[in-house]
Order: structure tokens, then sequence, then C-alpha cells
């Protein structure tokens, strides 16, 4: 019998346990290991940080849904790694042998890169998590009985634009709902070389459709932009041209922030030899397994990934779902494979798809495949984006508590795209 490790419990590490348990039966064991008890939806966090969510309709406890389908759950944070070993070492000195190991954990969080950004003894909100998205929500109370000027966007190697575009357009919307909008200015400030990049080197028109829909709704705009420092209601960014000069130093007062932080690995896997790139992320092939430590597979935002291109404040690449599904059912075919004594062949599609929600519309995304030259690559507009994301967001978490692993993109997101089941 052989022992499945999957650390993290998240929107990969979750159904990575699901299909294991489903395609290896109950021959072999299977175990999650995360820091918390509860599972987050994390892309519901920007509307609980405006009050449209609430914690309660977006988190479960985790070990219920698990041990029902006979997978064991462990609630305590890795400290170490002993790739070497096969063994995880907990922070209370624990620990856990495994035969082979998925890395599904997300990113690092790092505020620490900008002096004075992050919601923990910083200046600026973040919809990271549903803690976040709630501190940020305390904060957005005060906005709504003192209003002022809002800056939202990303700092330097964020990876996940995503949120960003959202949470500005969400805003926009609730203010305008509570007839607030007149009072309160939004700037979007981003390392993207220009608004609607996403970290892709732009999908379609995304330039054209979200420069026009930020005009449409009086959303100021800086891009190449690098921030620096930020102090109790200010921002400091260095404005770059393509040729990477600064050609302007902006001082940016608010009275409420949200700005996504750099990604980078968790220390707990950053920290092994061999295992990672610079940024801590995990080095893996095309069957999603790092080739230093064979018994480790990895998916997610905590892979590396190559930039699409080069520009001139660093950017990231974002992990999207259907990517995201894909890279896990490859994990779970090659293990199955592995312990049957074949050689790994199944390959993650990666291909980005992301409906971003914008308050009373939506945008959906597809770059197929991510990178160029692409088959296809196109962004729509619509009020059906928005009621498909909420749909989403219920059948996602209604499947993690049944324990379910269809995978969600391809049977529901795809057909309604009109994009037929891909390879």
């Amino acid at each position: 019998m052989a022992h499945i490790v999957v650390l993290g419990a998240g929107t990969g590490g979750m159904p990575a346990a699901y299909e294991l348990r489903q395609e290896l039966g109950s021959e072999h064991e299977v175990t999650v290991v995360n820091d918390r008890e509860y599972f987050q939806f994390v892309p519901s966090n920007p509307w609980v940080a405006v009050g449209w969510r609430e914690r309660a309709g977006i988190t479960f406890d985790i070990r219920p849904h698990l041990e029902r389908r006979g997978i064991n759950f462990i609630a305590k944070r890795c400290a170490e790694i002993d790739a070497a070993g096969s063994m995880l070492r907990f922070d209370d000195g624990e620990t856990l042998q495994y035969d082979y190991l998925v890395i599904a954990t997300g990113p690092r969080l790092a505020f620490d890169d900008v002096e004075g950004a992050g919601p923990h003894g910083g200046h600026t909100a973040s919809v990271c998590t549903v803690d976040h998205a709630e501190a940020a929500y305390e904060q957005y109370k005060q906005l709504l009985k003192d209003p002022g000027h809002v800056v939202v966007g990303a700092m330097p190697f964020a990876s996940c634009f995503g949120p960003a575009y959202e949470f500005a357009f969400i805003v926009d919307a609730d203010l305008r709902k509570r007839k607030l909008r007149d009072r309160v200015p939004i700037t979007y400030i981003t390392s993207e070389p220009y608004i609607g990049h996403l970290g892709l080197g732009g999908v379609g028109d995304s330039q054209g459709m979200l420069e026009s829909e930020m005009r449409n709704r009086d959303i100021e705009w800086i891009t190449n932009a690098k921030v620096t420092k930020v102090e109790a209601g200010r921002m400091y960014v260095d404005e770059y041209d393509n040729a990477g000069h600064v050609i302007r130093n902006h001082e940016a007062g608010f009275k409420f922030s949200m700005m996504l932080p750099a990604f980078e690995g968790v220390d707990a896997v950053a920290n092994v030899d061999g295992l990672c790139n610079p940024q801590g992320f995990v080095v893996v092939d095309e069957h999603q397994r790092n080739s230093t430590y064979p018994n480790i597979y990895s998916a997610g935002v905590c892979i590396a990934i190559p930039p699409v291109e080069s520009t001139v404040v660093p950017t990231g690449v974002p992990k999207t779902g259907y990517m995201i599904e894909s890279m896990v059912t490859a994990i779970v075919h090659n293990i199955h494979a592995e312990l049957q004594g074949r050689e790994p062949d199944h390959k993650g599609t990666w291909n980005a798809i992301c409906l971003a929600d914008m308050g009373d519309t939506g945008a959906a995304f597809v770059a197929l495949p991510q990178n160029p030259p692409r088959s296809v690559a196109w962004v729509k507009k619509g009020k059906w984006v928005h009621m498909a994301k909420i749909a989403f967001e219920k059948y996602f978490i209604r499947k993690m508590k049944k324990g379910t692993s269809e995978p969600i993109y391809e049977k529901y997101i795809l057909k309604m795209l009109g994009i037929n089941r891909l390879k």
C-alpha cells in the first residue's frame, strides 16, 4: 500500500484528494495536510470585501467531508519537507512519511517585498484570503462613512491580476448602488505594461475592452507601475516607459487601498534544495513531476511557469481554474500509472479560461493555449458572465462538500463558451 500526501486543501488540493481516492480505490492511503481546518473559496473574496458575501457562505470545515470519503486530514502547518527522506515535519515536531507528495499549497503572499504594504501591520488591504477580505470590509465600511480616493491594483511580481480588476469594478458597482460613486475617485495601479495584459500578454482585445470599461466607469489607471513604499493614506509609485526608464514619480493619496502582493513559494517548499526556482515555485516537467524528486508532483499557483513575455516591471503568470483542474487530473493518472509499474504519460492542459465578475456584468477570457501562438484568444463581456461566476461559486463549493471530482470547467463552462472538450 502506498501513502499519497496532498499538501494544501484549496482549489487544487481538495480536488486532488478526491480524484486520488476515486482513481486509486481503497487500496492506497490518501492524506491531506492543511494549516487551517476550513476550506475557503478564494474567488469569492472580492465579494466578501464589499459585504456581498459572508464567511459562512464560502467556507466549510474540511475534516468531515474528507473523512467521509476515506481520506485522512491533518490540520497542521508543515514547517519542513525532507524531500530526500520523503517526510514532512510539522511545527509541533511530529512527522509524516509519504510515498508520493502532491504540493498544492498556493503561494506565499509577499507583502513584505514593499515597505508598508499588506493588512498585517501595513496600510493596504487584500482579498487573497477570507480573513484578509473580512478585514478589508471593515475598512471599506469606514470609507462609506467618510468617502475618499480608492486605489486598487497589483504590486510587482503579482501573478493573478483578475481579482484586482474584479475588485475595482465591484467597488464601482457597489458605490453606484449606494449613490456614493461621485464622492469616491478610483485609480487602478498595476505592474502590467498595459491595461488588460493580465500576465498573459493580453487575450484577444482584452486591452481595448478593459480600457473602455474603465473609461465608462471613470476609473483612472497607471500602468508599468512599481510601488516602492506605502504609508498611511499615501502610496509611492514609479511609472516606467517601455524602455525601462522612470518617466514619473507618483504620490497617490488614498482613503482605502486594495493591492495584490507579489506571489512566492511558501517557505517549507521554497527551502527544499533542487525543488524550486528562485521565486520558490515548484519546477515540474510536462507530467507535473519534479525531476530532482520524482515522487513529488505539484499543481496550481505554487508551480513555476515562465512568463509569457518580459515586462519592464515584473509580472507573474496566472494559473486559472481550468488549468489547475487539468494539472490535478494529470497528476492523479500519473501516480496511478507509477503504482502499476508504468511510466507517467498524462499531461495537463495549460489553457487559460477565466470568468471575471465586474459587479453588474462580467468578462470571460479564453487563451488556448496560454502561451502564444494561440488557437483561440478572445474576451467576451456580458451579464451572463456575472451569473456564470455566481453559479460556478455555488457549484464548486457544493462539489467540494460532496466529495465529487468531476471537472466543472469541462462539464459546464467550456460548453457554455462554445468550446469543445480539450485534449
